[in-house]
């Protein structure tokens, strides 16, 4: 969620500060005297995700940003800042990505705490984040962002060379690149649950970017897949998130050996049966619980684990049911969207199948 969908009471609405809420003329704000320019590209694997046009002066920030995910976005961010750099407010304009005409327009206090903004997807505000953390008198500081009226804590350490890491309370740990000026060159997340890159890149035409972009949205970055199927007597159903390929290497690399893996996306993985299931001497009894799994170059490991209602960060193993081992093998063609899938496989049992990429991991169960 974006600040933007949830405006706290300290916003000021246009109408009533029309000299602050004032447009510029159009989707692209004057340029600051003496200012600094660069643009900002996300990707997630081959997919550009964001582009952000950032503009720099002694007393401002000014972030033109197209967003490509759900939807097609484009918002300017005017971020004042007093005689040390400390934000003090920012005033947001959500346009029309198409034609570029300010569709609305707030202001937030941002006087309070660091000042930093924290908004979803958008990663100009890390350049001011390696400002405060390079300031620090060590090497690991506490950043506390405003984030609409709830606010993050990021952990930021720097480590030397121009390299930092900023920790995000429950996504993990990206690493940030700078250079001597303290300008940020590059944030790799890809190793948080967001698997992001960002790269600084030369200043280009944010406004036909976003004319572009308009009618070509990425979506949800990683959307919902259902299955719902009767095995043998047993109604099983699945609710998984879907993460695509998108160009990225995945099990051994975006989806690491030997560590317990979410099985998709976002939420967990639930799985429900109305019937027993036997796997080998194991039974899972009739219930809903979420599925986690290891993966391993040979084998997995699927874990039935009892808590639901959890997103899939949440794994505790103190609720485990069973563990139990998956065959993997080969595709011949490469899965884009992480899939599963529940099959009769026989008169009294199943197979549970999990594909992504080039692996098919694989387990049969019989319905008691």
């Amino acid at each position: 969620m974006t600040m933007l969908n949830r405006i706290p009471a300290l916003l000021l609405c246009c109408a009533l500060a029309a000299t602050a809420c004032q447009p510029h003329g159009g989707a692209i704000p004057p340029e600051p005297a003496q200012s600094e320019r660069w643009v900002l590209l996300t990707r997630l694997g081959n997919d550009t995700i964001a582009v952000e046009r950032v503009r720099s002066s002694a007393d401002s920030v000014v972030a033109t940003v197209v967003l490509r995910s759900p939807q097609t976005t484009l918002r300017v961010y005017r971020l004042a800042l007093d005689e040390d750099r400390r934000p003090t407010s920012m005033r947001v304009e959500r346009l029309d990505p198409a034609t570029g005409s300010v569709l609305e327009t707030s202001v937030a206090d941002l006087s309070a705490g660091t000042g930093i903004p924290f908004i979803e997807m958008v990663h100009w505000p890390f350049e001011l984040m390696l400002a405060r953390s390079a300031a620090a008198a060590t090497d690991t500081v506490t950043l506390t962002l405003a984030a609409g009226e709830r606010t993050v804590p990021f952990r930021m350490e720097r480590l030397g060379g121009g390299r930092y890491t900023a920790t995000h309370p429950t996504r993990g740990t990206m690493t940030l690149e700078a250079d001597a000026q303290g300008r940020l060159l590059a944030l790799d997340a890809s190793r948080t649950t967001r698997a992001l890159t960002v790269t600084r890149e030369p200043d280009r035409d944010i406004t036909a970017l976003a004319r572009s972009f308009a009618s070509r949205p990425t979506g949800e970055l990683s959307g919902r897949g259902e299955v719902a199927v009767h095995v043998a007597g047993a109604d099983i159903a699945v609710d998984y998130g879907v993460p695509l390929k998108r160009g990225r290497d995945i099990f051994g690399a975006l989806v690491p050996w030997d560590r317990v893996w979410r099985t998709g996306a976002n939420r967990a993985t639930h799985f429900s049966t109305t019937r027993a299931l036997r796997v080998g001497d194991d039974v899972i009894p009739p219930g809903t619980y979420t599925l986690f799994t290891i993966p391993r170059p040979d084998r997995w490991t699927l874990i039935v684990n009892r808590n639901i209602d959890i997103n899939g960060q949440a794994y505790d193993p103190a609720a485990d049911l069973v563990h139990l081992d998956l065959a993997v093998r080969p595709l011949d063609q490469v899965v884009e969207p992480f899939t599963i899938i529940v099959e009769p496989d026989g008169p009294a049992g199943g197979l549970l199948r999990l594909r992504w990429d080039r692996t098919e991991a694989w387990l049969p169960f019989a319905v008691e």
